[in-house]
């Protein structure tokens, strides 16, 4: 049996998960980053400072499982771009190689963005998109991200990423959070977000502002705005705010699929995570979704890289 353990250190979440190559199963523990209410984030200092102070804490719940790992996967930067960096992940790299050096074990560098994907990709039971010869689409939604990325395999990176499309002004996860602080709710206010939107019977008809596949955002963010203001409920705004998301990633979609021709889409995500959202997408155009502990920010799928390049999956 090999254990192999995750690290992620993302701007949201303090997150590790060791994958068990016997039963295929991956354990995850995570602690969201302390945000004092009102805030919309956090600065990067804050960030590395919380999950320094997190990580023994979020490791200590897997202890049974996490000592002396085979190895150790670690995303040591937001995604595969070049120059590609956040302070944020610097915790999490020294924990896995000082890891790797007191236990002897090899530690696997990755990206957070292909964490992400390959946490979709295990959740849905989809890992053999990487041996796909044509790629696949992934959808990257979240607070840092709204891109759209044709996937290929690579000897070095286990994926090659290009970009098709992305958000031009606002991430997606930026959009929830604003409108969400706007009506109140803690951040990260995406679940609160999704439960005051059930609540609404009101249908929209939304036009999303997108040029060459590239959405614009931030009008939604000054119509919820303006909707507050003229008295709309908390539950028509919210709906509002998540529909138009939905249309922008729709809309996405299409041109991807243009451009990219007929091939699988994973989409990826804390945004992805958000039922009313996912559920329009699904019934639109199938896809591939991870469960919602594998879309929001976790290592599972930085634990899956390691054990994919150390042979066990």
């Amino acid at each position: 049996m090999s254990r192999i353990l995750g690290i992620d250190t993302s701007n949201y979440t303090t997150s590790c998960a060791v994958f068990d190559s016997d039963s295929g199963k991956i354990e995850q523990a995570k602690m969201l980053l302390p945000v004092r209410k009102g805030e919309k984030g956090l600065r990067q200092s804050d960030a590395v400072f919380h999950h320094t102070r997190q990580l023994s804490q979020v490791m200590a719940k897997l202890e049974k499982n996490c000592k002396m790992p085979d190895a150790v996967g670690v995303s040591v930067k937001p995604c595969s771009a070049e120059n590609s960096y956040m302070p944020c992940f610097l915790p999490g790299k020294n924990a896995a190689y000082v890891i790797g050096m007191t236990t002897g074990c090899e530690v696997f560098e990755t990206s957070h963005q292909t964490g992400h994907i390959l946490a979709a990709l295990y959740s849905a039971d989809a890992l053999e998109l990487l041996r796909n010869s044509k790629g696949f689409i992934a959808f990257h939604v979240s607070g840092g991200t709204t891109d759209v990325l044709y996937c290929r395999t690579s000897q070095n990176e286990l994926l090659e990423v290009e970009d098709i499309c992305h958000s031009l002004d606002l991430k997606a996860g930026q959009l929830v959070d604003r409108v969400g602080l706007m009506l109140g709710l803690d951040f990260p206010c995406g679940k609160q977000l999704e439960k005051l939107a059930a609540a609404s019977e009101e249908e929209f008809h939304i036009k999303p502002t997108v040029r060459d596949g590239c959405c614009c955002l931030s009008g939604v963010e000054n119509i919820c705005e303006k909707m507050i203001s003229s008295g709309s409920t908390a539950s028509d705004t919210a709906k509002f705010c998540l529909d138009s998301i939905y249309e922008a990633i729709s809309a996405m979609t299409e041109f991807a699929l243009k451009k990219a021709g007929d091939i699988p889409v994973i989409y990826a995500g804390g945004v992805m995570s958000d039922k009313l959202i996912a559920d329009k997408l699904r019934r639109r155009y199938g896809g591939i979704f991870a469960e919602p502990e594998f879309s929001c920010d976790n290592a599972a799928g930085v634990a899956v890289f390691a054990a994919v390049r150390k042979g066990l999956l």
